[in-house]
């Protein structure tokens, strides 16, 4: 690495521990906070989700191990029992019939043991025939190493697995000689080789700047022996946590199974980058004699990569569900917000919405959609057809709760002969056009979406909107889809600390769309500080967290827009007002 390319990640790595408020690449410690407890009394209702997965209090981070066993739902995740802030780490534990309606269960593992002492931190779940689910998970020793251990449930007929045992056979696997004791975390899902009758497992870590994934085999699941090379590695990228690698069929709408390694699949190696906190992928080629890993080379394998969300998503975790023949996602979304604004409310983070995973058609690309199930929350439903959108025009989505809603719209833009001229050199920059080029600057074709978490005056608004671009060499349109949070709150800092201010960045992401027929699609989960949105049928999908001090429950406002010179044209709209599940963890929490 260059002395250049130096500077700038260390600059980077500066930068984003002093605007990203959370767990940073050395988390965020705030000692004196960790056990200041809030009752459920006094947990503010202001800003917090009513569709999304949340404990009732407290703060929560990666969602650990999903999983299905005996026709029921696990969701394990890291959990603070005392306060809203990371530290005092269990893995909390809930189940669910529908992946809507939840119920809390007592911790599954919590710091008690010589190998797990300082920390119960990430990991995951494997179903082993003839031995039921066991979980892998990272411990934290006394002397701060990271070690990988198991736990088995105490009780296989209970479709709950409400208890679990850690034998004292842990770990499992050490860091050797050559790997980072404190770099060396969050072991995956394993996956079975039929032909040769091993067990694998990815584990990351990093070696200087390199991000890592190591693998470990197994015959009996306790004895792993490191294989001799990481089945993948990426210079400049630092530390992976959170690695998840699995197939994906090429021309199928079904998800597979981890050991499954027949014909028409590609691989996915996902990983969650501790300096910058975003995840990326790349799509590629197993070899299973090797055991190594090859990206198809088609987008960049670092940080300009794809991702499965472009905005604030982390330490994602996949399970395939075989009760639907479906992979699914779940992903973390933390506070933006400061810790002071957290320990007042009571509560932090939030989990996404699971979305289902497919090989988009084009086989360069994944495309992610909100699990079905969320559609039973639907209730009132408004629509909107064939509404022309002049430049500076916008209507307002009524009959609504615009501060909880699921929304799906059809822009036409017909002609794209008014599109601006791509500039090559963002051509991996889309944040910069995007701040650049925001919802209130003119273009050609463009800006146009939805004003979301808005106020009538447009004083707070969270906007998601595209603005198209087109090649100069090629003639195609090239897509920007962005949600900026930067005017979606009045609320002002009056701290000095940039560490305890509130981060209202904007996240943007190209869509890869001809617009041959002139349409484009966008659908938003709105969930009071949460606003999900998925491009072009979930193409390009972003996360934002908004905490607006007029736009909020019934003075909230919801409008479709378009400040380009191009007209535009509201195709369809269908919006839902979205209910509460029944049961959100209610129980041991």
């Amino acid at each position: 690495m260059s002395g250049l390319k130096t500077v700038s990640v260390l600059l980077l790595f500066v930068l984003l521990n002093i605007s990203n408020n959370g767990v940073d690449a050395s988390h965020n410690v705030h000692k004196r906070l960790q056990s200041k407890s809030t009752s459920l009394e006094v947990v503010s209702p202001l800003h917090r989700t009513a569709f999304h997965f949340q404990p009732p209090r407290h703060w929560i981070n990666d969602p650990n191990a999903p999983m299905v066993y005996k026709g029921v739902y696990h969701l394990f995740y890291q959990y603070n029992p005392k306060g809203a802030v990371w530290g005092n780490i269990v893995w909390a534990h809930s189940v669910s019939k529908d992946l809507i309606n939840w119920k809390a269960l007592e911790p599954a593992i919590y710091p008690s043991k010589w190998f797990d002492i300082n920390g119960t931190w990430s990991g995951s779940a494997t179903l082993v025939p003839g031995k039921g689910p066991v979980i892998l998970y990272t411990g934290i020793t006394k002397n701060e190493t990271q070690i990988q251990n198991y736990a088995i449930p105490q009780d296989l007929s209970d479709p709950s697995l409400k208890k679990w045992i850690k034998p004292d056979d842990n770990p499992i696997v050490r860091p050797d000689h050559g790997e980072n004791g404190s770099a060396f975390r969050d072991p995956t899902t394993a996956w079975f080789n039929k032909k040769d009758g091993y067990w694998r497992m990815l584990v990351g870590s990093k070696k200087k700047h390199r991000g890592i994934a190591y693998m470990y085999k197994s015959r009996d699941f306790k004895k792993w022996v490191k294989t001799k090379r990481p089945i993948h590695s990426s210079k400049a990228t630092g530390m992976w946590e959170c690695p998840d690698f699995f197939p994906v069929s090429i021309g199928k709408k079904t998800g597979l199974d981890l050991s499954y390694n027949g014909p028409n699949i590609k691989h996915v190696l996902k990983v969650s980058l501790d300096l910058t906190r975003y995840e990326y992928y790349t799509l590629g080629k197993y070899d299973t004699r090797k055991d190594r890993y090859r990206p198809d080379g088609t987008t960049p394998d670092g940080w300009d990569g794809l991702r499965f969300d472009y905005g604030n998503f982390y330490a994602s975790k996949t399970f395939f569900d075989d009760m639907k023949n479906r992979r699914i996602l779940w992903g973390w979304a933390n506070e933006s917000d400061t810790v002071q604004d957290d320990t007042s409310k009571g509560w932090a983070g939030v989990q996404l919405i699971p979305r289902t995973i497919l090989l988009d058609s084009s086989g360069k690309q994944l495309v992610f959609w909100p699990i079905e199930e969320i559609e039973s929350l639907r209730g009132k439903k408004v629509q909107m057809k064939n509404k022309k959108m002049e430049m500076g025009q916008r209507f307002e989505v009524q009959g609504i709760t615009p501060a909880q809603v699921d929304v799906d719209v059809t822009f036409n833009v017909g002609s794209l002969e008014k599109a601006e001229k791509f500039d090559s050199r963002f051509a991996t920059k889309p944040l910069e056009l995007c701040d650049m080029k925001g919802s209130s600057v003119t273009g050609g074709v463009g800006p146009f979406g939805l004003l979301t978490l808005a106020t009538s005056d447009l004083e707070e608004y969270t906007p998601v909107f595209f603005r198209v671009f087109k090649d100069a060499k090629t003639n195609k349109p090239k897509v920007l889809m962005c949600s900026d949070a930067k005017p979606s709150t009045l609320k002002r800092d009056t701290g000095t600390d940039q560490k305890e201010r509130m981060y209202k960045p904007s996240f943007a992401g190209f869509v890869d769309v001809d617009l041959a027929d002139g349409k484009i699609s966008l659908r938003s989960l709105i969930d009071h500080s949460v606003v999900e949105s998925f491009g072009a049928k979930g193409k390009t999908v972003i996360t934002s967290r908004v905490y607006p001090t007029k736009a909020v429950g019934d003075k909230a406002h919801l409008f479709v827009f378009n400040n380009g010179s191009q007209p535009v044209t509201v195709e369809s709209l269908n919006a839902w007002n979205m209910q509460k599940p029944r049961k959100m963890n209610q129980g041991a929490q």
